[in-house]
Formats: structure tokens, sequence, C-alpha cells
């Protein structure tokens, strides 16, 4: 099993709290996608997505939160 620490994935993300949320959504984004069956030794989506964000495979960007009339 492969660790993944805060500096591994903190490279390529400003903080290690922004990094998981944005391994979260990519991993969500690699579950639409079909598989045929699972085959063996086949990674979990999640270290997938953390091993795609540590590497610089991902390219994210922040949105500021907009907020809504009368706030």
């Amino acid at each position: 099993m492969q660790v993944f620490t805060p500096a591994d994935v903190t490279r390529h993300a400003t903080n290690k709290y922004l990094s998981v949320l944005v391994a979260a959504k990519y991993a969500r984004v690699l579950n639409e996608f079909p598989r045929h069956g699972s085959k063996p030794g086949e990674k979990k989506l999640t270290t997938r997505a953390l091993e795609d964000l540590s590497g610089g495979d991902i390219e994210y960007r922040v949105v500021p939160r907009r907020r809504a009339p009368g706030e």
C-alpha cells in the first residue's frame, strides 16, 4: 500500500486540506467513467487520484464562492 504524506500532495496544491478536496473531487470524476469489472491489482480511485495529484497531472483552479443577494 502506498502512503501519501502531506508534503507529497502539497507540492502541487497550496495546502493539505485543499489537496485532499481536489483529490476527492477527482476521484468522483474517475468514478463516473465506465469500468468493465475490477481487474486484479487495480488501484482504488482515491489512490489513483492522489497519485495524479502528487505527480502534477491534475490541473485545477479555485473559484471564489458567490454570495447570495442579501448576505
